[in-house]
């Protein structure tokens, strides 16, 4: 910072000077650690968000993943906001099932996409049966209230049916989507 004391000063020939100005310096204090609070907490997870999106797995393999048993069925989640923080696309959820002869039964809203990857089986979606096979894609209506629903594999002596599902999470939390368990599927012990 430059500041004119308005002291005279003298020369090297002796005669008093005054100075336009002499300079001195001041050190700024630093500032210390941010208070934490709701703003700074969104200013992180932003930044880790737009760092997730630069750096974050572009393949995510099934040996970076496990299938596991649930309520619902045997289950293999590629992408979950949840459980899987590492993934540039965290608005998605990306799931295999694996039916052996009949999935749990629960009511969500829809908004969601099977595609069916093997066997042959049938949807019960709101008491009303719906038939698929390998290839075929099953949508899940938004509907008020939400869809109950339930998945059967028609040939178990063939293996597991098998289907990925595709949830848009802001889809999801814009209608408020509950998830209520109403049966468990006979392979959950």
């Amino acid at each position: 910072m430059r500041r004119n004391t308005g002291k005279p000063s003298k020369t090297d020939n002796g005669k008093e000077t005054t100075p336009m100005a002499e300079m001195e310096r001041t050190r700024e204090r630093e500032r210390g650690a941010l208070e934490e609070n709701t703003y700074e907490r969104s200013m992180r997870a932003r930044k880790e968000w737009t760092e997730r999106g630069l750096t974050g797995p572009v393949v995510v393999t099934q040996d970076d993943r496990e299938w596991f048993q649930a309520r619902q069925g045997k289950l293999f989640y590629y992408l979950c906001p949840v459980s899987h923080k590492e993934t540039p696309l965290n608005h998605w959820r990306v799931f295999m099932h694996d039916i052996k002869t009949v999935s749990g039964k629960h009511r969500h809203q829809g908004g969601l996409l099977i595609y069916v990857l093997e066997g042959v089986g049938y949807s019960i979606v709101n008491g009303e049966r719906k038939d698929w096979k390998k290839g075929d894609l099953v949508l899940l209506p938004m509907v008020p209230g939400g869809v109950e629903h339930q998945h059967f594999n028609l040939a178990p002596e063939k293996g597991a049916a098998r289907w990925i599902a595709f949830i848009n999470m802001p889809i999801h939390e814009h209608v408020a989507s509950d998830l209520q368990q109403v049966e468990n599927s006979p392979d959950f012990r």
